[in-house]
């Protein structure tokens, strides 16, 4: 009679055991490190041998849990899914941008690296450029068009204003290439000067109202 049988584990419940073991704690300071070490090195350089020596764990507890590299990140890249713009909600279109460009630009540079030392390996591996768009792209542009749908359902703006559905682009697009364009990262000075300048142009919206810049004694 085999374990199964006689109600002990079976392979699936062992490997499910096996994983259990680790943290979250743990699992998310492996997955601070790789993500970490490839904005630093870059995907090609990052082992699994290293991560493991950097965390101080043996690398047959990551081939546990990951069986690749590209997996390992994959599921790092997922776990640190953080949708940036969703809670912005000032009440204004105008408002909610100016927002964006502050929040987009205090990350840029750490997310940015992150995206350029992926660009070639996310055209080689399906899981990683899948994870990558979980991360990164699907939630900072579910949270771009929800701005703008709030925008119209106010009649701030009409839905189908030319300029509105090149707005994601407009923002995303500025964050990825300045470097490229510049050799700097689109920083919060930069992507708030970008959207006072061409975003809310673009959408038939003034500069910044007098009531909203700050008094020459700060307030």
């Amino acid at each position: 009679m085999t374990s199964q049988a006689a109600g002990g584990p079976g392979p699936e419940s062992a490997v499910a055991s096996r994983r259990s073991k680790l943290t979250p704690e743990r699992e998310r300071e492996f997955f601070d490190a790789v993500l970490d070490q490839i904005r630093e090195c870059g995907y090609e350089a990052v082992t699994m041998e290293g991560v493991a020596a950097s965390t101080r764990c043996s690398k047959s507890t990551l081939y546990r849990q990951w069986k690749t590299k590209p997996q390992f990140v994959a599921a790092a890249l997922r776990a640190s899914r953080c949708p940036r713009f969703a809670d912005i909600d000032t009440g204004s279109l105008a408002g909610d941008l100016r927002e964006v460009a502050r929040e987009g630009g205090t990350r840029s540079g750490r997310d940015t690296r992150l995206l350029q030392a992926l660009a070639h390996a996310i055209t080689q591996d399906e899981e990683l450029q899948r994870a990558l768009r979980d991360a990164f792209v699907e939630p900072e542009l579910a949270a771009l068009r929800k701005i703008i749908d709030r925008a119209v359902a106010r009649g701030e703006i009409a839905a189908d204003h030319p300029a509105l559905e090149y707005v994601p682009a407009q923002i995303l697009g500025v964050l990825r290439m300045r470097p490229v364009l510049d050799g700097q990262y689109a920083d919060e000075t930069y992507l708030t000067r970008f959207v006072e300048a061409a975003v809310l142009p673009a959408l038939g919206l003034g500069p910044t109202p007098p009531g909203d810049k700050p008094s020459e004694d700060g307030t």
